[in-house]
């Protein structure tokens, strides 16, 4: 099967749902339609497993660059590429619902169409130009969806906000691909592997077909290491931009003003996990530049623990998985900075497919007890979650995997990313040890907030809550991810994942951390939130994202808006002065010349013909000499 028909098909349902907005039971139609048949489309080529590169058509030639438009379909890309699909196919069934009354329900089903193409053409293109594209689109289609309740100002500012912090970060990126497809003179990124990263046998062949060893050295150098690791890092700045990882971290959780579905779709599958793929993709150059790595791993480090914490304090628990997801991408990206030599980073993108299926299943859930509540805030969700058995089954299952308990999905991805990091530690070629330290750190706070998830939501039940009246196909959905959640993980046996087998000591090791994390979060007792009780006086300090916003505003808002006032004097007071200055001086010759010229008399005339005649013979008379 052709893997454009991935990108095509949720295109022309974004198209078409523009044109039939108006009608919601159309768009309803268009945008279920589309994404069924795009997660249909995607299981049957990951089925087939073809793993060719088909390109758009002949190589398209920019000067002496050549431009390919390539798509692959290899088992790896295709498994992401049908968790993208699924997760798009829940959230249009669960938007036909959840803005049911929404006057804009068809600007939103047709955005969420073309945000699925956009991560769609991420995921299986071969090409840095196609990559580009789908990474801007799918920013372009984050602002929409985060700003989509307009009317009020705080999701105004949220999709500001989101889109202006990913835009600088996106300087990097497009800078870093740009200059990776320059040195190969191609976008093609089996080109630009090649051309960046010259193998070894490279010299054996030249060697081979005649050229002295000398000559072969020149033909199969490497070029410039620094180069490779400065565009790299370039690379990775665009990628920490549009995961949400320090120092961008803190445009996420304010993403939450968009309506829950937009959540889940950003939040699970899309943009904040497509950085995974697209380092995934650079593997080769980034096993070889321990310095990128380093700087990839320093920022996830950070970023996995920080967020965790803020996490566990949130006083909405929306907000909570917000910050979640900036942690479980960091562990996704932790796995490619881990892995060097002899290491696959397949790991981060197993952990991206099982944290699209229970990321998806809490969002969806924690949106329909939402609506029964009244609002996402901790005090008001209390207990909602046992009004029904399958969001009590949604929200124990996503919990566990959450919190990384073996066996259900997210259990076993995050065991082989701890296995990974563990062989990047003991290969002592990159940031592996300190990966390692906060991966561990990270599952026992993860475990502590998914506890207390699971405690407020379930445990802390004040009276009989009730869970609305909703259609069959909202607890249907959520059953589906429910039991993807509890089976999920035996994705690994398909092969599709170049993952090894993990070890029963890290087994034994991960049950330890996530039982150290639930005693935790267990002190403060059954029937109060944990976080009242262990962390009071951080909660306001979370909740503000401890104050970075303001941060922001300090150290790049006003600084910029200050030099933009500077240039804005230097133009009209300084620039413009001289050009003023000229218009005065002429005007003012003009005054005088005319002036003189009504009070001139023919003497005066006879005398300045005179004058000029004799200045004349003087120039000439000096230029013979």
């Amino acid at each position: 099967m052709n893997p454009w028909l991935l990108v095509v098909v949720p295109a022309v349902a974004a198209g078409l749902g523009v044109a039939v907005r108006r009608d919601d039971r159309i768009a309803q139609v268009l945008a279920v339609l589309g994404a069924g048949a795009t997660l249909l489309l995607a299981l049957v080529a990951w089925i087939g497993q073809s793993g060719t590169v088909i390109g758009f058509g002949p190589a398209l030639p920019v000067g002496e660059l050549q431009v390919p438009l390539g798509v692959t379909s290899d088992p790896t890309r295709l498994a992401v590429a049908t968790v993208v699909a699924l997760v798009a196919t829940a959230v249009q069934l669960y938007s036909t619902w959840y803005l049911r009354t929404d006057d804009r329900y068809g600007q939103f089903a047709a955005t969420v169409s073309l945000f699925s193409a956009a991560m769609l053409l991420v995921v299986v293109s071969s090409d840095l130009v196609l990559t580009i594209v789908g990474w801007e689109l799918m920013g372009w289609c984050s602002y929409l969806l985060i700003g989509h309740w307009s009317r009020r100002p705080s999701a105004r500012r949220a999709a500001l906000k989101a889109f202006l912090v990913t835009r600088v970060a996106d300087i990097g990126f497009v800078l870093g691909l740009v200059g990776l497809a320059a040195g190969a003179r191609s976008t093609d990124l089996g080109t630009v592997l090649e051309a960046w990263d010259r193998p070894t046998q490279c010299i054996d062949t030249a060697v081979a077909g005649g050229s002295v060893l000398g000559d072969a050295l020149t033909a199969c150098a490497a070029p410039d290491a620094r180069l490779r690791a400065v565009l790299l890092a370039l690379v990775v700045v665009g990628v920490l931009g549009k995961s949400a990882q320090v120092p961008f971290q803190d445009w996420l959780a304010d993403a939450m003003e968009g309506p829950t579905p937009a959540s889940a779709l950003i939040h699970a599958a899309t943009m904040v996990a497509a950085g995974t793929v697209v380092l995934t993709g650079l593997h080769p150059l980034l096993e070889d530049s321990p310095s990128a790595r380093w700087f990839l791993g320093v920022a996830v480090s950070v970023t996995m623990l920080l967020a965790a914490l803020l996490a566990f304090a949130q006083s909405d628990l929306k907000r909570m998985l917000a910050w979640s997801t900036v942690s479980q991408v960091s562990v996704m990206l932790a796995a490619v900075a881990v892995a060097g030599p002899g290491v696959d980073p397949d790991a981060g993108l197993l952990h991206l497919w099982s944290h699209a299926i229970f990321k998806s299943l809490l969002f969806l859930a924690i949106g329909w007890a939402a609506v029964a509540a009244g609002g996402t805030a901790a005090t008001a969700l209390r207990g909602s979650g046992a009004a029904t058995p399958v969001l009590r089954a949604a929200f124990l299952v996503g919990f566990l995997s959450l919190a990384g308990v073996p066996l259900v999905v997210g259990g076993v991805s995050k065991e082989h990313v701890l296995s990974s990091a563990w062989d990047g530690a003991v290969a002592a070629d990159g940031p592996g040890v300190l990966v390692l330290v906060a991966l561990v750190l990270t599952s026992a706070v993860t475990a502590a907030y998914s506890t207390r998830g699971y405690l407020v939501l379930t445990a802390h039940v004040r009276r009989r809550p009730e869970a609305g009246r909703v259609p069959p196909t909202v607890p249907g959905l959520l059953w589906v991810l429910v039991v993807l959640t509890v089976f999920g993980g035996l994705v690994v046996l398909t092969g599709s994942f170049a993952v090894h087998r993990v070890s029963l000591l890290w087994l034994l090791l991960t049950v330890l951390v996530v039982g150290v994390g639930v005693a935790v979060a267990l002190r403060g007792g059954f029937d109060r939130d944990p976080a009242e009780v262990l962390a009071r006086r951080l909660v306001p300090h979370a909740d503000r994202g401890l104050g970075v916003d303001a941060l922001y505003r300090r150290l790049v808002a006003r600084p910029v808006l200050r030099l933009a006032r500077v240039v804005a004097f230097v133009d009209t007071e300084v620039v413009d002065a001289y050009v003023r200055g000229t218009a005065v001086a002429a005007r003012a010759a003009g005054w005088a010349g005319q002036r003189a010229h009504r009070r001139e008399r023919p003497s005066a005339g006879v005398g300045l013909v005179l004058g000029a005649v004799v200045v004349l013979g003087l120039v000439g008379v000096l230029a013979w000499s």
